[in-house]
């Protein structure tokens, strides 16, 4: 770690640095991150490029009076080694270390917490409203990305910006990369902006002034070269439609310009924003060469950016070479995603059907109501959104594709605990907010050759569906050359038993598995479960061992409250039978980032503690062992 990183203990320090230690500093910045990361992994590429934007926002504002916003905030490692906590900064994403988002409660310099994309400038326009009542004059600042311009919340805050706060201040942090290349009609338009000819003209001759001049001058030269520039464009740029003065672009890596700009902008008296373009991965090759792969990785080698190999395929490409090989033979099938075409395999899936496949940017409502719209003409669209961002859609999975009963299959990549990005993204809700809709059939399958036949399953059922499985690796079985159709709403036996009955949803088969084994071996005769349906459940084989067993224990990657327990329980009491139910999930609280592994074992998600709890409701059940003679 270099010695003048080693000196920032807070970002009064930024602010005694000259331009040459700025830039120094940067250089011992992005050293830090690329070593570090190696170890830990995370954000390397999004944090890289805002190197410079970081040390410049600290230079000129005052953290923690003046707000400092970053959407999604994946990209602020950089501001908290700046903010005092660069001696934890080994320990990021790491169990009981620092967390790879803002997070509040980690520090008073985090002043709102994210991890979804589209809040900073809502939340912005929040507190510079709350500053304007109090009377109070801190300064606001969101730093948005480019991609975050195409989800719906971004422009619905820039809808009210200018009526509600006369002081705020945008920076647009465009390096057309959200993790895969931006799309849509915004990329385009900031595109057009960044390649005008006329504008870099007067934008270079501005850069070199303001370089040159600080104070009023250089407001001046800008002013004017943005003024002309703009006319040379069109009579009015699409942010001051919105009532934002528009200023840039602006390269986001010159300290002395971004600097100015911001002792410039900080002085304004009315809305502004700040277009800054910037390069993801900067200072690390491996990570210019590979974007989306160096936006967010685990560890790898500092000095090639090599990974270690992948030994299984993940659920997330089964799925999309699965549905690829189903659209191969049904030309319904289409394939919608939020900006994640590699997070959700569905890259595989592009490759092979172009014209089938469809990224609609950060924007999941939209997503879901265009797949809706193509159900209703024919087409069986299938939207491949994480758990933890589809909950950004319920109403629309609600009102436009359930309510008009429409084929639109979800497929819920990291469903469950999402690990080392911890509770902004950890999928452990999905089952609550959709098993109390009306007409969705919700899927688990216990491993990947069953997520192919619950995909090939839902092409046939006649209305909305949905299928939830985990990040990361399969559980490597064998799988059969084609998928079969599963029978909706029927469990699969994988033990029969009197005593208990153990029920896994998906891949926490494994753990029913290993308790109905404790159990047989210490005398009981255990059922172990794969229940395949959290809607519709199998009521006929839950009747059917709740007039047999002692107790039902229930094992869910997901909240108990509202889940698969939840849904077991309330099914036998509807019933009339009163077994218990031992649930092992997730606790009434948000869960930490962590190892998978630590986190059960810390919640008691456990066969230990399910054996433990079930042992006392099978009294008097157990069978004498044979002693052989």
């Amino acid at each position: 770690m270099g010695a003048l990183l080693e000196s920032i203990q807070s970002p009064a320090d930024v602010k005694t640095l000259n331009y040459g230690q700025m830039a120094e500093l940067a250089e011992e910045i992005r050293a830090c991150l690329i070593q570090t990361l190696s170890k830990t992994g995370g954000h390397l590429g999004p944090n890289l490029g805002v190197v410079e934007l970081t040390i410049a926002l600290h230079a000129v504002f005052n953290t923690p009076e003046d707000k400092i916003l970053f959407d999604v905030s994946h990209q602020a490692y950089v501001h908290k080694m700046l903010t005092g906590r660069l001696d934890r900064f080994h320990t990021i994403r790491q169990p009981g270390g620092l967390n790879g988002f803002m997070l509040r409660t980690e520090s008073e310099h985090d002043c709102y917490g994210a991890g979804h994309a589209g809040t900073a400038l809502s939340a912005a326009l929040g507190m510079a409203v709350a500053r304007d009542m109090a009377g109070s004059s801190e300064h606001v600042v969101a730093v948005a990305g480019d991609a975050a311009f195409t989800n719906g919340i971004s422009f619905e805050a820039l809808n009210n910006i200018a009526e509600q706060t006369k002081r705020m201040i945008v920076v647009l942090n465009d390096n057309e990369w959200s993790i895969d290349r931006n799309v849509g009609a915004i990329a385009r338009y900031l595109h057009r902006i960044v390649t005008n000819e006329h504008y870099q003209q007067l934008h270079d001759k501005a850069t070199r002034l303001l370089e040159r001049f600080a104070g009023k001058t250089a407001v001046k030269v800008a002013r004017r070269a943005e003024e002309a520039a703009k006319s040379m464009l069109w009579p009015s740029i699409l942010f001051e439609e919105f009532g934002l003065e528009y200023f840039g672009p602006i390269d986001g890596h010159n300290l002395p310009l971004l600097v100015e700009s911001f002792k410039f902008l900080k002085a304004a008296d009315h809305p502004v924003l700040l277009h800054v373009l910037t390069q993801k991965g900067r200072g690390f090759q491996p990570a210019l060469d590979g974007q989306k792969k160096f936006h967010g990785l685990g560890p790898y080698d500092p000095e090639t950016g090599m990974t270690a190999a992948s030994g299984r395929p993940t659920y997330s490409e089964v799925f999309a070479t699965t549905l690829a090989d189903l659209a191969a033979k049904d030309e319904r099938i289409v394939a919608i995603t939020a900006a994640m075409p590699n997070g959700t395999g569905l890259d595989l899936f592009r490759a092979r059907h172009p014209k089938r496949y469809f990224d609609v940017g950060i924007a999941e409502e939209h997503a879901v109501v265009f797949a809706a719209g193509m159900a209703t003409r024919g087409y069986r669209p299938v939207c491949a959104i994480y758990s933890t961002f589809l909950q950004r859609a319920f109403d629309p999975v609600v009102h436009d594709v359930c309510l008009q009963k429409l084929p639109v299959l979800f497929c819920m990549d990291r469903a469950g605990l999402s690990g080392d990005d911890g509770p902004t993204h950890h999928g452990l809700f999905d089952i609550g907010y959709l098993r109390s809709i009306p007409e969705m059939v919700l899927m688990a399958p216990k491993d990947e050759d069953e997520l192919a036949d619950m995909m090939k399953t839902a092409m046939e059922i006649s209305g909305p569906s949905a299928i939830r499985y985990p990040r990361g690796a399969v559980a490597g079985v064998a799988r059969k050359p084609e998928p079969a159709t599963v029978p909706v709403g029927k469990a699969e036996v994988l033990a029969d038993g009197s005593d208990v009955a153990i029920l896994g949803l998906g891949p926490m088969i494994a753990l029913a598995r290993e308790l109905g084994a404790r159990l047989e071996h210490d005398g009981y005769s255990a059922a172990v479960i794969n229940p395949r349906f959290v809607k519709p459940l199998d009521r006929e084989l839950l009747a059917v061992y709740a007039g047999r067993v002692a107790a039902f224990v229930t094992f869910e990657d997901h909240a108990k409250m509202g889940g698969f327990g939840s849904a077991v329980i309330e099914a036998l009491d509807e019933m009339g039978f009163s077994v218990p139910v031992v649930r092992m999930g997730w606790p009434d609280r948000f869960i930490e980032h962590g190892k998978i592994d630590q986190l059960r074992a810390r919640y008691g998600i456990t066969v230990d503690e399910a054996q433990t709890q079930v042992l006392p409701l099978l009294a008097g059940r157990a069978m004498p062992k044979l002693v052989a003679s």
